[in-house]
């Protein structure tokens, strides 16, 4: 079980989603050329890093994503398009996770050359192929690239035979990964913007209490950088309020300041993260 934590400044926490610089074919290729002559293998495979249990937990932190999205919605809470998506489409996540744990035998994964440096270090080369690859792709699947991708990383240096069976259930692999990093973002958002609205009912009295100083309400989120789901959500509900909430919008300022931000650029970003 995850440490609880304020979902207000959570998300600095949260792994990166891989996502790179968007390329084009020609650019892919290129790409994968200057990526097959940096990369360098070890000479001993077998002691490499394994890879199912970090699959394993990806299908748990996916499985609990859509759980805590299925009850937001019994809830009648608002949720975002890309919830939604995993709600509708977790049948075929779960799926992928089965192939996956069916397809990539440990004795098989054991034999795969492993890479010898870099943040990938000890996963199967064909692992770091398929990374790059969904990162200068933003994850878009496009069969043809992945062939020319494939092609021109081998210009350079040749893969083995069973590197090249298991570049689709790699693919599957980082899919995966990527989708639980952007799952838990998702969820520790939907919080963030749940705990803000709670700050705020507070802070106004609705709900059926009394309106309490907005010093003390807002003096556990100076311990760090606000998440912009959260500033977002207060900047949508603080605005327009009556005087008496005020100190809290002057907090606010004084936050997105340090941030280097400001509430009217968060109003900006409010639409579409009402989209995404």
């Amino acid at each position: 079980m995850r440490k609880k934590h304020s979902a207000a400044i959570a998300l600095s926490r949260l792994e990166e989603p891989i996502r790179a610089e968007l390329f084009s074919s020609e650019r892919l290729e290129q790409h994968g050329e200057s990526l097959a002559a940096a990369q360098r293998v070890t000479t001993t495979p077998r002691k490499g890093r394994p890879l199912l249990p970090r699959v394993l937990d990806n299908g748990r932190v996916l499985l609990e994503s859509y759980r805590a999205t299925a009850q937001a919605i019994r809830e009648e809470r608002a949720i975002t398009p890309a919830s939604e998506w995993l709600v509708d489409n977790y049948h075929i996540v779960d799926e992928q996770l089965r192939e996956i744990h069916d397809d990539l035998p440990s004795g098989y994964y054991r034999e795969l050359p492993k890479l010898a440096e870099g943040h990938l270090r000890g996963y199967p080369r064909v692992y770091g192929l398929a990374w790059a690859f969904v990162a200068h792709t933003d994850s878009r699947f496009d069969p043809e690239m992945l062939r020319r991708f494939v092609r021109a990383y081998q210009r350079v240096q040749p893969l083995t035979i069973g590197e090249l069976w298991a570049v689709a259930i790699t693919l599957r692999v980082v899919l995966v990964e990527n989708l639980r990093r952007l799952a838990e973002r998702i969820v520790d958002e939907r919080a963030a913007r749940q705990e803000a609205d709670a700050v705020v009912d507070r802070l106004l009295g609705l709900g059926g209490s009394s309106i309490e100083p907005a010093a003390t309400i807002l003096r556990r989120f100076e311990g760090g950088p606000l998440t912009t789901a959260f500033a977002v959500q207060l900047v949508q509900r603080l605005r327009d309020q009556d005087p008496v909430i005020t100190p809290a919008l002057h907090w606010l300022e004084r936050q997105l300041e340090a941030q280097s931000t400001t509430s009217d650029e968060l109003s900006v970003l409010s639409t579409s993260s009402r989209q995404r």
